[in-house]
Parts: C-alpha cells; structure tokens; sequence
C-alpha cells in the first residue's frame, strides 16, 4: 500500500554495495519513489522492512547468508507484506517459478534500464505483475515442460470453484492484461474486475496476480 503522500517507499536488498548504490542513485531521479533503506543479505530483510515499512523490496537472489529466494518467500507470508520484484540476471537464474510461487510481484533483469525499473516499482505497487517479457515466456515454458503431476490437478479443482466470470477475469489475468484491458474486454467496470479480482485470490488462495497466472498455467492442458 502506497503512502498517502503518494511517495513509494522502497527497501534495496543486495549484497554488492556498487549495485545498492546504483540503483539508490537511478532511483532518486523519480519523485514518486524513494529509496528507505538497505539490506546486505535476506538474514536482514525482516527487520529492515520492521524498520523502513517499504512498499517495494527489490531483492538480488544470490547472496551469501539467506538467499532471496528463501526471504521473499518469508517476507511474503506475513500480513501486509511489501510487494517483492526480485532482481536476476537471468541466464544464471534458474528459479523464477519458485520465486513466483513465493510471491515476487515481478521480475527484473539487473541490466534494465532506469525508466523501466521505475516504471514497475510503479506497478507491483499498484497489485499489477511486472516481467520482461523474456522472463513471462520462461516463466510459461517451464510450466509448459513441467511434467503432468498433481500440482495439474489440485490447480484445476481451485479453478472449478470459480464462476464462470471469475474464470474469465482469471484467464486473462494470466494473460498479463491490466484491470482496464480485462474490463474493456469483459465489458464491465473496472470496480466489478477489481472486485473479481479480489474473490479470486480468496478462492485461490493467492496474494498476487502472479499466483493467479500461475495457477491457470498449470491447470492447462500441455
């Protein structure tokens, strides 16, 4: 949840002190958003986030101590957890889907540029995923090449519990789409989306888009 004053508050989490200060200084170019604290390795990110109470944490995945992966998925489980973008290098990385199922809002490639990476801190604030779209294809193509285990089913008997609108919103949550997009399409309010949005995490026991996209993914033939 963004602040009132409208600022997004963001905590940086790596452990390379040249990256830290590279993105606190790309980052202070934007008004909406501003850098609250740092951490060096996922053993700290708890306090710091008790500290700094950030909207945003952008966490590296290799560090020494505790991993991100292992963080995000911790920091995720408590109420009103800060949104996660986790920061990779991508050709290295092979853990998006568990990232992904931890709860990370986004994906961003260490090499992205300044207005990109503040455009989705601007967005996984917001609720809404952000993955270059390198990392959506390898993100599906992983599901795709999983093999058929009970992971297919258990998705498809959440999605049986949605009705047949919140089936449609869910598909196109998966798509990537936007709530204004999935109104435009659906041919409703983005109120009524934002809503079905909101019955589909319960239903699915989601904390973000993501998951819902994930979920869809499974559940589909491959």
């Amino acid at each position: 949840m963004v602040t009132v004053s409208g600022v997004i508050r963001v905590l940086l989490v790596d452990d390379d002190a040249l990256v830290r200060a590279g993105l606190r200084m790309m980052l202070a170019a934007f008004d909406d958003i501003e850098v609250v604290g740092e951490a060096v390795d996922g053993t700290e990110v708890a306090s710091s986030v008790n500290t700094h109470q950030p909207d945003v944490v952008l966490m590296d995945i290799r560090m020494p101590g505790l991993d991100g992966l292992t963080a995000t998925e911790s920091l995720r489980q408590r109420r009103d957890a800060p949104e996660v973008i986790v920061l990779t290098t991508f050709d290295t990385d092979d853990h998006v889907l568990r990232a992904l199922r931890a709860g990370a809002g986004g994906f961003l490639l260490k090499h992205t540029p300044p207005q990109q990476i503040a455009e989705a801190v601007r967005r996984v604030a917001a609720g809404e995923p952000m993955m270059s779209p390198e990392v959506l294809r390898k993100m599906i193509g992983l599901v795709a090449g999983a093999p058929a285990d009970p992971r297919r089913q258990r998705a498809r008997a959440a999605l049986a519990r949605l009705s047949a609108g919140e089936s449609d919103v869910a598909r196109l949550v998966a798509e990537g789409r936007t709530n204004q997009e999935i109104a435009s399409e659906l041919l409703m309010s983005t109120a009524t989306v934002k809503a079905y949005v909101s019955r589909i995490f319960t239903k699915l026991s989601c904390t973000n888009r993501v998951q819902i996209a994930l979920v869809v993914h499974d559940a589909a033939d491959q």
